[in-house]
């Protein structure tokens, strides 16, 4: 696996559409790839005042045609596998996950129901509580927060179909229970819309 970052350019107009529309970043991902599409997560994220887009990869691939358009600087990767080699049980991490929490209503239209955003904290907070028991992690009360959630409006396709996303994203620490679990979600995401930037969760050692 690999992992690269791309300083975006916030004085560029593809880059301001893309963070309106999430797709066109889909697209230019997946267009880095011609010999057939492996999974791939990706997230905005925001450091010191500037975005970033993080790509996790199956293979290590050029994605100069995302910075050309979106980009400040030219992609940095690194080999995302040294960091999953240190992943071991009980382990502590401060973690950072971009999700789409949702509940499935019965829909009649629909054999597994309609999917509805959680917008109360609470709801938000026990979704995150439920995925942890099935990803192999634990988190302890008072060490993680949801720091911000956001809806993305916005029309995709020729038919302009409407899509409308609940983003909701946590911080703080974890703790691993089952490092192999774990290590599935990191490679695999959590949740749903992974194609508009959501369900990557991402781990770095706690200082």
């Amino acid at each position: 696996m690999y992992l690269t970052r791309i300083k975006l350019d916030m004085t560029k107009t593809n880059t301001m559409k893309a963070l309106v529309c999430p797709s066109r970043f889909h697209g230019a991902i997946e267009s880095a790839e011609s010999d057939g599409r492996t999974r791939k997560l990706w997230r905005i994220d925001e450091l010191g005042g500037e975005k970033y887009l993080l790509i996790l990869s199956e293979k290590e691939l050029d994605f100069s045609n995302v910075s050309d358009q979106f980009g400040a600087e030219r992609p940095q990767t690194k080999c995302y596998d040294t960091l999953l080699d240190r992943v071991k049980n009980g382990g502590k991490w401060q973690f950072r996950l971009k999700a789409n929490p949702v509940i499935h209503k019965k829909d009649t239209n629909s054999h597994r129901g309609r999917p509805v955003g959680l917008i109360g904290n609470k709801q938000q907070e026990e979704w995150l509580k439920k995925q942890a028991l099935k990803n192999g992690f634990s988190l302890e009360d008072g060490m993680w927060l949801v720091t911000e959630f956001k809806w993305y409006d916005f029309k995709k396709g020729e038919r302009r179909n409407h899509v409308r996303i609940l983003s909701v994203t946590y911080e703080g620490e974890l703790t691993v229970t089952d490092e192999k679990l774990l290590k599935v979600a990191l490679t695999n995401g959590i949740g749903r819309e992974k194609a508009y930037g959501l369900g990557m969760l991402t781990i770095v050692g706690v200082r």
